[in-house]
Formats: C-alpha cells, structure tokens, sequence
C-alpha cells in the first residue's frame, strides 16, 4: 500500500511540474488572460501534490510515542489547507479577468497554443482515472482530492480553449469570461475537497451503511448475547468504533475477554476502520 501511493504521489507531482511548464510557455506567447488563469491553476496544483505527497508519506508513520494512533490526520489537514490556498487563487484570478474584460489585451495565438492545451486536457484525464482509482483502492483522502482538482483541470483547459476561438471570432472579451470561469472551477474544487475534509478533522460520525455493518459483524461473533452501544468517530481518514457487548454474566474473565477480542479483530478489519475498543457488559 505504502509505495503505491506514494507513487501516485510523485507521479502527481511530476505531471502537474510539466503541465506548469508548457502552459505558462503557452499563456507568454499567446497573452491570453484564459491560458495564463490556466497556467496558475497548474501551479496550485504543484503546491498541491507537494502537500499531498508530504502528508502521504506523513500519514504512512508508524504510531510513536506522541501520535499513539498514528498519522492518518496529516491527509485531511493538508487537503484543508490546500482549500484554503485554492480560494485565495482564484478570486485573484476572477479580479484580473475582470480587468481583462473591462480593457482587453493582444493576444497572440497559433497552433503551439492549442496543441499544448490539448495535450493538457489528454494528460490530465489520464491522470484523473489513475488518481481514482488508486484513491479508491486505498481510501487516501489526499488522492481523492488530486483526481478531482485533474478532472477541474481538464474543464478549466477546455474552457480556455473555447476562449482562445471567441478570441479568434473577434470577440476579445470572451477571454476575461474563460478566465473568471477557470477560476470559479478552481474555486469550486477548493468547496469541494474543503467540504469532504472538514468531515474528517471535526470527527463525523460513520455513515448509517457502515453501522449497521458493523453492528452485524458484532452479533455474529459467538458469544455476544447483544450489543447495547455503538458510537464512532473519524481520526483522520478512517475511524475509531466503540463498542458496548454483552455476554453471559457467568462467563469467566478470559470467556469474556476472549469474546471481546473477537469483537475487536473481526471490525478492525474493515477497512474503514483504524482502532475498535470493545465494553463487556455481563448480563
């Protein structure tokens, strides 16, 4: 699991280093307020995947002495954080569109220009269903986060594309409106990546789905005779379960302790779930 994701991390990282490089070569010899919005957009995403592969590799620590649970909240934080710094991008990007529009700019544009855009859109799709799936397999919130800022690019590269065309029609203020628009969808990633993650780092509760699974491993381990309490909670991306049993009062304090054990090793291994403590109620 460890080298897969950091692989996908550094794999991330060095995709959105080369995309950097050939829009901003695009956005200097086109001029266009869209293309360079775009440019920008692949420099937060350098910021980002440094983040991401930081707080990956951060997240794969084994627990020590004063993170006894381990580091699995170093991805949401840093996906926070990545929010934050995503909003402060884009509205400085709809204010220079907005002045764009207002006096429009020469721009200059040729072929070098589309294909490099084109090949940005190509790349970056590629790179969506990668980051998917790794963050699929993985449960790596900070993955999740990467393919949905891609699948963003890949619409931001479009529209800058259609803003290159209206450019070329004569209408030169449909540059400013594909600059706003790139930076409405940088901002709609940050909402979007902000949104997830502030479930994380405020503890919500496990969905009603993974409850009662949870609660149906439970009572399927021999020698629970019920279960009267069962709460959850998010420590970084995956949960801590605390689960109240009962078991027969005349059972003896290794019957129990062995039960609940049971209880503990069957709900650890959903992958869901980070640590399990048990209660043992005699009744």
């Amino acid at each position: 699991m460890a080298k897969s994701l950091k692989r996908a991390a550094n794999l991330t990282l060095a995709v959105n280093i080369f995309l950097f490089l050939i829009k901003t070569f695009a956005g200097i010899i086109s001029n266009s307020i869209a293309v360079i919005s775009d440019a920008i957009n692949s420099l937060t995403d350098i910021i980002s995947s440094g983040a991401i592969m930081y707080s990956v590799n951060v997240s794969l620590k084994m627990p020590d002495e004063d993170h006894q649970f381990g580091h699995n909240a170093a991805q949401p934080i840093a996906v926070f954080l990545i929010a934050l710094f995503t909003a402060v991008v884009g509205i400085n990007l709809i204010e220079e569109s907005v002045l764009r529009i207002i006096t429009p700019y020469k721009t200059h544009i040729n072929f070098t220009v589309y294909s490099i855009l084109s090949a940005t859109i190509l790349v970056k799709l590629i790179l969506t269903k990668y980051q998917s799936r790794i963050s699929k397999t993985f449960r790596s919130p900070a993955l999740k986060a990467g393919a949905v800022d891609s699948f963003n690019d890949v619409l931001a590269s479009s529209l800058s594309i259609i803003g290159l065309i209206g450019v070329q029609l004569g209408l030169k203020y449909i540059d400013g409106i594909a600059g706003i628009l790139i930076a409405l969808f940088i901002l709609r990633s940050g909402y979007q990546i902000a949104k997830e993650n502030i479930d994380y780092l405020m503890g919500r509760a496990a969905d009603e789905n993974l409850i009662l699974e949870i609660a149906n491993i439970t009572l399927k381990i021999e020698g629970v005779k019920g279960m009267n309490e069962l709460k959850s909670h998010y420590v970084g991306n995956k949960f801590h379960v605390e689960i109240h049993i009962d078991v027969d009062k005349n059972a003896t304090t290794g019957d129990s302790h062995k039960i609940g054990l049971n209880v503990q090793n069957a709900v650890s291994n959903l992958p869901e779930v980070n640590k399990v403590f048990v209660h043992i109620d005699p009744i």
